[in-house]
């Protein structure tokens, strides 16, 4: 069995679509089709039902698949092992990265690292925190960026910022007079807020209940500089990280001291017992000396 047949079958697994996953692998679809089908009939069972818009996996195909991630895995940490031994200093790491994180933290991480480490590449992938786990369980990323808690059985994390969430508002909104202010009292705004892909948008949320009500969401975008504008404009508030707020225009926005304030705690994740690379772990080491 050729280990590129699992390669290729996993790829239309995870897209459910010979397409995209075609796309992704730069092969033709005819290619991949006559892969894939080549490898269901050494196994002799069908391993994708194709009868749907979207293919999907059949049990057999469900079973194969979980093996085939094993294989990979087995088969990557393999081959990084062997290049750390050749080249040591030499290597790539792929990182997971949240888009509101990577502008905030990593400009100068990267720039401090890449001058200690010119020889190492850094390929930076930008995904949502509430999706970062199952990326590094993957093995799409080396490391990934995510919001704490993490479950610790299946990952291993190093801290990187804590802070607690601010209100920010329209300087001439009432709550612009205050110095701090509880959640319970922002029952009755509307809150522009992220994405619901975003875990900021689950902690706010979780929070608000926790304070006994349901926040109205007004607006919800995945860009910062686009919630603190509608901010800016009077259509509702926002809660953002500290560092965030000191790059908002306070020309047109107030921050205000949320009390008790909602702790917002970022970490860099690998996965326990995967293979981390020369390259990765210089990389968490750097954070450390770093943050």
């Amino acid at each position: 069995m050729d280990v590129r047949h699992l390669h290729y079958f996993t790829e239309v697994a995870k897209h459910k679509n010979f397409t995209r996953a075609s796309e992704a692998l730069h092969i033709s679809q005819p290619s991949l089709s006559k892969m894939v089908k080549s490898l269901e009939e050494e196994l002799g069972t069908p391993l994708l039902d194709r009868s749907f818009k979207k293919v999907e996996l059949t049990d057999a195909g469900a079973i194969v698949y979980e093996q085939a991630e094993s294989i990979i895995a087995s088969l990557r940490d393999l081959s990084n092992s062997l290049y750390d031994l050749m080249h040591l200093k030499r290597g790539i790491i792929k990182i997971g990265i949240p888009p509101i994180i990577g502008t905030l933290f990593f400009p100068p991480i990267i720039k401090s690292f890449r001058e200690q480490y010119p020889d190492v590449q850094i390929q930076m992938i930008e995904y949502g925190a509430k999706k970062m786990e199952k990326i590094v369980e993957q093995g799409d990323v080396d490391v990934g960026v995510v919001l704490l808690p993490v479950n610790e059985d299946m990952f291993s994390f190093t801290p990187l910022a804590k802070e607690t969430l601010q209100l920010i508002v329209h300087k001439n909104h009432p709550l612009a007079r205050h110095k701090s202010i509880s959640l319970q009292e922002l029952k009755n705004e509307t809150f522009i807020s992220f994405h619901e892909d975003f875990t900021m948008y689950e902690m706010v949320y979780n929070e608000c209940l926790k304070s006994g009500f349901e926040p109205t969401i007004g607006y919800k975008s995945s860009q910062w500089d686009f919630i603190s504008e509608m901010v800016a404009a009077n259509l509702g508030i926002a809660l953002f990280p500290y560092s965030l707020c000191e790059k908002i225009d306070l020309e047109q926005l107030t921050v205000v001291e949320l009390e008790n304030g909602i702790p917002w705690e970022l970490a860099l994740i690998t996965k326990q017992d995967r293979y981390i690379s020369y390259a990765t772990q210089a990389f968490i080491d750097h954070i450390k000396q770093t943050v």
